[in-house]
């Protein structure tokens, strides 16, 4: 039987899992009662279970043959804090948080390798599955790096997945080189001098100073920076005053950064900082540029392991389904650690096009062209025996049995 055979095979299961894992969203290291769920999932299966790295964490390792390579399949447990607007039977129970991105759908797909590749042992070496906290701007994956996850179970390359709304049901992306962008977060501290609205030459407007920085940011994409070199560069945020008749102290600015090199990003900051600077010395106010920690880097495929990917998506998925041409997105994802310290690859997997949705069943499991991080999200539970049969052909293909 082939895996996509026996992952079908477990497709009610997996949906179980999954919608279960919807129903009770966990914010980033807190994730206790997932990490609960997985690990008995783990140790059913007679999995060696590891808990505790990156505070919630959990490793699962399953050896076969007498192999001594070893490779990392990771998935991603962590909600986010948005209502969400469904009204099916497995909606969220907790109020103000959402598997809004699908990592719900992950972790269940990993667990269902993890029963197909214990019960098959047909590869040769170890692997070590990853259910990891805190991706969603946490920075779960540099925590757990950091609790010693390449040291406890050393692997020579590590592989990751997220369902991609847009792509087909069930269709793969695969990138060799940029996936996601790096991206840095920023506050911008306005100080001017307030005073009356009828009066404005009496005071040092830091309203007029960040609408003027505003739209002078967005020069740095169109005029500072290589038109063939991709950056976007966002404020997101822009808080002043209190009232209508009073020129306010002080103004905020937040907002990000992202690009897919250093030289691009080095080049982008720099041009942020001047821009603060030069605008704070040309209205009269002192602008503070202030860079946030807690970004994260490019996501880069390393490119012999891309084609392993693409191998292993093309046996499930036939290889007219798997597209190697894609974009990379300027979304930001902090797999892009892992890759900073081992080869491996991150790929897509289609959670549906928005022709698939029909508004009449919002909320329903067709919903799978719905964007990411948006309240009406859902993941496709169709997709979960595809991303679980990738997972056991990829490592079949990286960790063959002996001949």
């Amino acid at each position: 039987m082939t895996p996509i055979d026996a992952a079908r095979q477990a497709r009610a299961a997996l949906q179980d899992i999954r919608r279960d894992l919807h129903a009770y969203p966990e914010l980033a290291f807190s994730e206790t009662r997932t990490a609960d769920r997985v690990a008995a999932q783990l140790g059913a299966l007679g999995i060696e279970t590891h808990r505790g790295l990156g505070g919630t964490g959990v490793v699962g390792t399953i050896r076969a043959g007498s192999g001594k390579r070893a490779i990392g399949l990771r998935a991603d447990m962590d909600a986010l804090p948005i209502a969400e607007a469904n009204g099916f039977a497995h909606r969220s129970r907790h109020e103000g948080r959402m598997h809004a991105c699908g990592h719900d759908g992950h972790t269940a797909m990993l667990l269902g390798a993890a029963r197909l590749l214990a019960e098959r042992r047909d590869f040769n070496g170890t692997v070590y599955l990853i259910f990891q906290p805190g991706e969603e701007g946490a920075g779960g994956a540099r925590v757990m790096i950091g609790d010693g996850l390449f040291e406890r179970f050393p692997m020579e390359a590590i592989y990751g997945m997220h369902n991609w709304p847009g792509l087909p049901a069930g269709h793969f992306a695969v990138h060799a080189g940029p996936v996601m962008a790096g991206t840095d977060r920023f506050d911008i501290h306005i100080e001017g001098v307030g005073g009356h609205a009828a009066m404005p030459h009496l005071a040092a407007d830091p309203v007029l100073a960040g609408a003027a920085l505003v739209q002078a940011i967005q020069s740095i994409v169109a005029r500072t920076l290589d038109p063939l070199d991709a950056a976007v560069v966002s404020v997101t945020c822009f808080h002043a005053g209190d009232t209508f008749n009073v020129l306010p102290e002080r103004a905020e600015l937040s907002g990000t950064l992202r690009s897919f090199s250093a030289t691009v990003r080095e080049k982008a900051l720099a041009r942020l900082r001047a821009l603060c600077a030069g605008t704070g010395e040309a209205l009269g106010v002192n602008i503070v540029f202030d860079p946030l920690p807690g970004g994260y880097p490019p996501t880069v495929n390393s490119a012999a392991e891309a084609v392993q990917c693409v191998e292993a998506a093309a046996s499930v998925a036939g290889r007219e389904n798997v597209r190697t041409g894609e974009r990379p997105s300027m979304g930001a994802e902090d797999f892009a650690y892992y890759l900073l310290k081992k080869p491996g690859a991150y790929v897509w997997i289609g959670n549906g096009v928005a022709a698939d949705v029909d508004p009449a069943l919002a909320g329903c499991e067709r919903q799978g062209g719905v964007a990411l991080h948006h309240p009406a999200y859902d993941f496709n539970d169709d997709i979960l025996p595809v991303g679980a049969a990738y997972w056991v052909e990829l490592v079949r293909r990286l960790l063959p049995q002996e001949r």
